[in-house]
């Protein structure tokens, strides 16, 4: 523990000390403890690791925010629920790069028609390919941690 968290921690507790209202004593407490907890957490390294994108993923992240695909369709259960979510459809079995490709333009059922080019379609692929690497959803192997985090189990730990 840093000096100046032993410090705050020491201060606090000789101000709980010399109160004398017990209600005080226990709301000082509470936000002692909530404040620590917080810079525990928020200065924490875990979890520090973003995700890179290539040109032609963070193209089709752009194309998928533009045409507001979120709208209707989830990733990870965030987004709408008019369409599927598109989390791990590129490895699902029987689904692929070609099918994403089929329905990007067929405008099925609820779904717009859209005139995406080849390039557009290969760069949503490859965005859809990106998010679908990173793990599972849902994940039912999911743990959590007492400080907080939650532990994933993620496509590469196979």
């Amino acid at each position: 523990m840093s000096y100046l968290l032993k410090a705050c921690i020491f201060t606090f507790a000789a101000v709980l000390i010399n109160m004398q209202n017990k209600n005080s004593l226990i709301i000082l407490g509470l936000i002692t403890l909530f404040c620590v907890y917080n810079f525990l957490i928020y200065t924490s390294k875990d979890g520090d690791a973003p995700i890179k994108l290539s040109s032609e993923a963070l193209h089709g992240q752009q194309l998928w925010q533009e045409n507001n695909c979120w709208s209707c369709h989830q990733i990870y259960g965030l987004g709408g629920y008019l369409g599927p979510d598109l989390t791990n459809v590129f490895s699902e079995v029987g689904k692929g790069p070609d099918y994403i490709k089929a329905f990007l333009n067929s405008g099925i059922k609820s779904m717009p028609k859209f005139n995406f080019s080849e390039e557009e379609k290969g760069a949503i692929v490859s965005y859809l390919q990106k998010i679908d690497s990173t793990g599972y959803y849902p994940n039912y192997e999911a743990t959590f941690k007492a400080t907080g985090w939650v532990e994933l189990k993620y496509k590469d730990e196979k």
